[in-house]
C-alpha cells in the first residue's frame, strides 16, 4: 500500500514537472533558401505556421516537438512565383496544404547543441529527417512569461517529397536546385 502512495506521488511529480511551450509566431519564422540557375539563391517563407514542445526535463532531452506550416502561405516575394510554388508542379496546395514535422527523437550533442531527429510530411509523403538544435537560452519577459529561444537548421531534397519540378539551363544545370536549406528561428512561450 505505501509503495503504491510512493509511486503514485512520483507520477503526480513528474507529471507537474511537464511543461509545454507553444511558437510565438510574432517573433518566430520559418525561412528557406534554395539555388537558382545554378548562380544564385531564392528565399522565402512561410507566414502561417504553428507549433508545441512538450518537455519535462529542464536539458530538453525528452521534448516532444510537432510543427505545422500551412504551404498556401508561402511568400518569396513574387506572386507569379508564388502561386507557381503552391501548384501541382510543387506543393500542390489545393491537395495538401499541410507540411508537418513530428520529433521522433532528441539528442543532445554539445553545449547547448542538439539533434533533432523526425518525421516530415510534404504533399502526403514522409520521410526522416535530422534537424542541427541550438538552444539560445531561456528568460523571462516583462509581463512574468518564460521564454526559451531555439534556431533549428536542416537541408533537404526536394524530390523526395515529390517537389519535381525542374527545368535545364543551356548548360545543363537544374533551374530550381534540388536541395532546400530550411531554418526555423523559433521564440517559445510557457504554458501556464
Amino acid at each position: 500500500m505505501r509503495m503504491l502512495a510512493v509511486l503514485a506521488l512520483a507520477s503526480s511529480v513528474l507529471v507537474a514537472q511537464q511543461a509545454t511551450w507553444k511558437v510565438d509566431q510574432s517573433h518566430s519564422n520559418v525561412l528557406f533558401t534554395v539555388d537558382h540557375l545554378v548562380i544564385s539563391e531564392v528565399t522565402g517563407y512561410f507566414k502561417v505556421f504553428d507549433g508545441t514542445v512538450t518537455a519535462s526535463k529542464p536539458d530538453w532531452g525528452d521534448a516532444l516537438v510537432e510543427f505545422t506550416v500551412d504551404v498556401n502561405s508561402i511568400n518569396t516575394d513574387n506572386e507569379r512565383r508564388d502561386n507557381h510554388l503552391r501548384s501541382e508542379d510543387f506543393f500542390d496546395a489545393a491537395h495538401y496544404p499541410k507540411a508537418t514535422f513530428k520529433a521522433t527523437g532528441l539528442r543532445k550533442v554539445g553545449n547547448n547543441k542538439y539533434k533533432l531527429t523526425g518525421d516530415l510530411t510534404i504533399r502526403g509523403i514522409t520521410k526522416k529527417v535530422t534537424w542541427d538544435v541550438t538552444f539560445k537560452g531561456q528568460t523571462k519577459d516583462p509581463w512574468g512569461n518564460t521564454r526559451a529561444g531555439f534556431v533549428a537548421e536542416t537541408t533537404i531534397n526536394r524530390f523526395d517529397f515529390g517537389l519535381k519540378w525542374n527545368n535545364l539551363t543551356e548548360t545543363g544545370g537544374l533551374v530550381v536546385g534540388k536541395d532546400v536549406r530550411i531554418r526555423l528561428n523559433l521564440e517559445l512561450i510557457k504554458s501556464s
